[in-house]
């Protein structure tokens, strides 16, 4: 059975600077319609920076749709267009610093279910600390733990970002 959807007809509800909200009403394989409301992204890098002593790079920042502090790996949205290896780096050097070498983990759908959003996954290495400019709206605390700490975190829900545990589990799965 081919699985798929036809678009009968779209409605924007909201065109905004990070997302844009449209409800698409579709025709199922069964022939019936239903409604789904899509969330619009540009899509997004994160990045794992791990210094020469295996230490990794995190960051702690509040997050309002959460209403309190996530810690995170260094992660930022795509610009239309953006090649994302070099949003990566850009993203690197605005939190952390700049990179050696970055090389690609994974890319991944973070909520497939209502959002286009596509994440794409880097590891930093050969790390300087040639930091560029954070954005004007964003504040964070910068951390390094080694890996099996921040497992740990991820295990007992001190780390509860998706893209994080993912990116923290991959480089792991790799190492061994």
């Amino acid at each position: 059975m081919e699985l798929s959807e036809k678009t009968l007809q779209t409605r924007r509800i909201h065109e905004g600077r990070i997302i844009n909200l449209r409800v698409d009403t579709v025709e199922l394989i069964n022939g019936k319609t239903s409604q789904r409301e899509i969330v619009e992204h540009k899509g997004a890098v994160c990045v794992v920076p791990v210094l020469p002593d295996g230490q990794i790079i995190v960051v702690r920042q509040f997050r309002k749709p959460c209403e309190k502090d996530l810690l995170e790996i260094p992660a930022g949205g795509l610009e239309i267009g953006e090649n994302p290896e070099a949003c990566a780096a850009r993203e690197l050097s605005e939190e952390t610093g700049k990179a050696g070498q970055l090389s690609h983990l994974f890319s991944c759908y973070l909520a497939p279910g209502y959002s286009t959003e596509l994440i794409h996954c880097y590891l930093a290495e050969n790390l300087t600390d040639d930091f560029g400019t954070p954005d004007e709206d964003e504040h964070l605390n910068v951390e390094t733990y080694p890996l099996t700490e921040l497992l740990a975190m991820c295990d007992d829900g001190r780390i509860q970002d998706a893209k994080t545990i993912a990116a923290l589990n991959t480089l792991y799965r790799r190492q061994k």
